[in-house]
Formats: C-alpha cells, structure tokens, sequence
C-alpha cells in the first residue's frame, strides 16, 4: 500500500501551494486513494477519496475543499453533486464524459488506468469533469494522452516500470510530460513525489 507525500506548486511561478499526503491501494473493486491537503502553513486545505473499478471507472469520489464538497461517479457519462458550504444548497450535475480530473496526482493516475495505453497505442482523446480550487467548480475538459515511453528501472525491490505520457490540452495545444511508476506520480506539471515510505503497485 504506498503511502507518502506530495508537494504542489503554482504551474506560473512555481509557488508551493501545500502537500498532499496519500495513501492508495488496488482492491477487490479495483483502486482506492484516499489523500489530505494542507497548506504550506500545515492549515487543512481538503480532501480526495477516489475509487476506480477495474477498469479504471470512477465508481466512488468524494472532494471536500474550502467547505464545498463533491460525490460523484460514473453514471450516464459521469455525474456529481456539488454541495456548498452552508449545506443548503445541493447542485447536481452531468456529463457525456470519461471521468474526472482536478489538481490531485490521483486523477492522473485514475486517467491513466482508465486509458490502458502501451507505447505502441495511438494517441488517445479523452473528456474529462475537472473540479476547479478552490470551490470546486467543475468544468469539461478533453485531452489527449499518449503513452510515449515505457522503462525498467532496478531498485531494491526489484525492477520498477516508469511510464511517460504526453498530454495535450486539446482547448490550447499545451503539452506536458507525466511519469507515473504503477500507482504513484513520480513527476507532473505543479506535482513533485517527495516521500514515499513503500514501492508503488504494479499497474
């Protein structure tokens, strides 16, 4: 069960934004992570709970940041409620989309799953719910991902898998590069694995 800690940064100035401390696992159902976000004054910021089948859908996620909350998962496309902070209010929303996605490393990884590229699959369009920070305001976004290399690493646990995707927002043309070892995100735009206290799972 990998358990560590991520920081996140501005994507313009590189500013820490907080950290992100994770656990996550592959289960009967498929793939859970749950995570804590505080800020860089250690002040609680919000939380992720994602769960996936197996086959890399969102069955279960639940956001909570600056008192909004999110449930949502996949149904007729995906579909969520989003909750203010008074509670009152209760907005439901749905999307002929793929999955979610928003600042936590898990929806990297959960797109990843979901896509099962190999290096030699073309380039793959998905459309995906982002939940925007602060109030999670959610947003449909299509990208584009591309497995363009797969590599072997030793460690002392054995050989560890290191992928690297290439995604591309399909609204701007703006590229990034993402590496991911199994169930862990070793590098991302604004994301930087800085402790980890077991090996990732297999993917």
């Amino acid at each position: 069960m990998p358990r560590g800690r991520y920081s996140l940064h501005d994507l313009h100035d590189h500013t820490l934004l907080g950290e992100e401390h994770f656990q996550c696992a592959p289960g009967p159902s498929g793939w859970r992570y749950v995570s804590r976000t505080t800020a860089p004054s250690g002040d609680h910021l919000g939380t992720v709970d994602l769960t996936l089948d197996a086959l890399g859908r969102p069955i279960r996620l639940e956001l909570h940041a600056a008192s909004w909350q999110v449930r949502g998962a996949a149904l007729e496309g995906v579909t969520w409620v989003r909750t203010d902070p008074t509670g009152t209010h209760a907005t439901e929303g749905n999307a002929r989309a793929h999955a979610f996605t928003g600042t936590s490393p898990a929806f990297l990884i959960a797109t990843a799953r979901l896509l099962r590229l190999t290096p030699t699959s073309p380039a793959t369009r998905v459309r995906l719910v982002a939940f925007t920070d602060p109030v999670l305001a959610p947003r449909t976004v299509d990208q584009s991902w591309a497995l363009v290399n797969s590599e072997a690493h030793a460690t002392d646990n054995g050989l560890l898998t290191v992928d690297e995707y290439q995604v591309s927002a399909l609204d701007t043309g703006e590229q990034h590069t993402v590496h991911i070892a199994g169930d862990v995100v070793l590098s991302a735009p604004g994301i930087e694995l800085e402790d980890l206290e077991s090996p990732p799972s297999p993917r």
